[in-house]
């Protein structure tokens, strides 16, 4: 069985579009001083640092970030491959902050569903928004992004894969149908 692969985010387009979601951040925010970026490993961390480094130029204002891991908080522990997990890195008590949770592709939700877990282990945020690059639709759970850089509707058996210049050495999100 051969695959299609079609680019559906160059990597100006990435950049551009990592631009636009921090402009949307700034906006919608209020108070800068109250948010931090959590990245779900692995592809949202890198994407969480990009964020604060592009509020940070157009703003001035330093936006902390942290890593969150999921792993241990999946509800799908049996189904999928078992890999070691990440270490969970947040540099502040999220009690009252405004946690914008970074992730590269949202799908069924449940990766989320596991993020949001995980983070009530580390205080009581006043909010928490989500930001994806890709969302591809077919949720099963009630969890829907607030900050969105691409709309993709995909067939259940396409597959989205993004490439980030800190672990796949180019920037690039493509659809791949089999």
């Amino acid at each position: 069985m051969s695959e299609q692969v079609v680019e559906i985010l160059s990597a100006d387009e990435i950049r551009r579009t990592l631009t636009r979601l921090a402009s949307q951040i700034i906006e919608k925010t209020g108070d800068l001083s109250q948010i931090i970026l959590l990245g779900i490993y692995t592809r949202g961390v890198p994407l969480a640092h990009q964020l604060a480094q592009q509020i940070e130029m157009l703003e001035q204002t330093n936006i902390p970030v942290g890593a969150i891991d999921v792993t241990f908080y999946r509800d799908d522990l049996d189904r999928v491959a078992t890999r070691t997990p990440a270490k969970t890195k947040i540099p502040l008590d999220l009690t009252g902050k405004k946690v914008i949770l970074v992730d590269d592709v949202i799908y069924k939700g449940r990766t989320i569903r596991a993020a949001l877990n995980a983070v009530s282990d580390y205080g009581r945020p006043a909010t928490i928004r989500l930001l994806v690059l890709v969302d591809r639709g077919h949720r099963e759970l009630p969890i829907h992004p607030d900050f969105i850089g691409k709309e993709l509707p995909t067939a259940q058996e396409e597959q989205v894969q993004v490439y980030l210049q800190d672990f796949d050495g180019r920037d690039a999100v493509e659809l791949i149908r089999k």
